[in-house]
């Protein structure tokens, strides 16, 4: 069964990014390839992407080659026009549950990977389809920006492990949490 696991980063208060969008935080932490969150190793696991629209204009100005699935479907959700540089890319509006089942599709036998940003994981895991946490924390205090998860969630830690300047955990989603 196709699993949606959100793989990020963030600061050890929570953030993603700051309050200009930038992950210039996260380009200063030192990490080594193996090992518990290695890129290549979760990557090719993957068979589509989604992401929110401020996630892709983020990568589109600062990372133009992204391209860690070549011929993958990326699914952005968007409300606005943006440009589509690759083949693949889907902008896509309104409600999570009117796409889901058209990206689980496209995932084919591979994993969906919820890219970013934080709320757009939420609305996986508010349709209880938002299946693992992969995040890598970075000793780094932004004391504001975007959130990691803005959402109640009940987490189960599989594994943790140290990597370069991260702490990279790995955790089941069990349920969203109305206490």
């Amino acid at each position: 069964m196709t699993r949606c696991r959100y793989y990020t980063a963030t600061t050890l208060d929570g953030f993603l990014a700051d309050e200009h969008d930038s992950l210039a935080w996260l380009f200063e932490q030192q990490h080594e390839p193996g090992g518990l969150g290695d890129f290549d190793a979760f990557v090719a696991g993957i068979g589509a992407q989604v992401m929110g629209a401020t996630t892709y204009e983020w990568l589109q100005e600062h990372e133009p080659d992204w391209d860690p699935g070549p011929g993958q479907p990326v699914w952005v959700f968007t409300h606005r026009d943006l440009p589509v540089r690759r083949d693949g890319v889907r902008l896509v509006s309104g409600p999570l549950a009117d796409h889901l089942d058209a990206i689980l599709a496209s995932a084919g036998d591979r994993d969906v990977w919820v890219i970013g940003g934080g709320d757009l994981a939420g609305q996986f895991a508010d349709l209880g389809r938002l299946d693992e946490v992969l995040v890598s924390v970075a000793s780094v205090v932004l004391g504001a920006g975007r959130p990691l998860l803005p959402r109640r969630l009940d987490l189960e830690l599989l594994a943790h492990e140290r990597n370069g300047d991260l702490l990279v955990a790995r955790y089941a989603v069990k349920g969203t949490r109305t206490d």
